[in-house]
């Protein structure tokens, strides 16, 4: 991988649809799961501030890395400059994208049976 790529990693968290831009993203370390590694985010010297985004950057913070299941990755493109982080609700009635159902059913002991 060279130095300069960036990635936009579309992806499924909670009911949401987070698009996140970062400088890694490997399949190697946990099976069954995307890494992604150093985060990008918009400068701070920008006057106008997207709230989507510093929200995005705030639960991000001190996050070196992210294990984001494969099952919940709807879209990973390398791209030449980064755009703008946000999260949006992954269900509504006109839209055509829907998480995959997952069920897991867990003990009393919260252990995955």
């Amino acid at each position: 991988m060279s130095e300069n790529n960036i990635y936009k990693v579309i992806f499924h968290n909670q009911g949401k649809i987070y698009e996140v831009y970062a400088k890694s993203v490997h399949h190697d370390a946990m099976f069954g799961f995307i890494e992604i590694e150093e985060f990008v985010f918009g400068e701070k010297t920008t006057v106008v501030v997207d709230p989507t985004e510093e929200n995005l950057k705030n639960e991000f913070e001190g996050v070196e890395r992210s294990f984001v299941p494969m099952h919940s990755i709807i879209r990973i493109d390398e791209v030449k400059k980064q755009g703008t982080a946000k999260i949006t609700e992954g269900s509504s009635k006109d839209g055509n994208v829907m998480p995959f159902p997952v069920y897991t059913q867990t003990g009393g002991d919260g252990d995955l049976k």
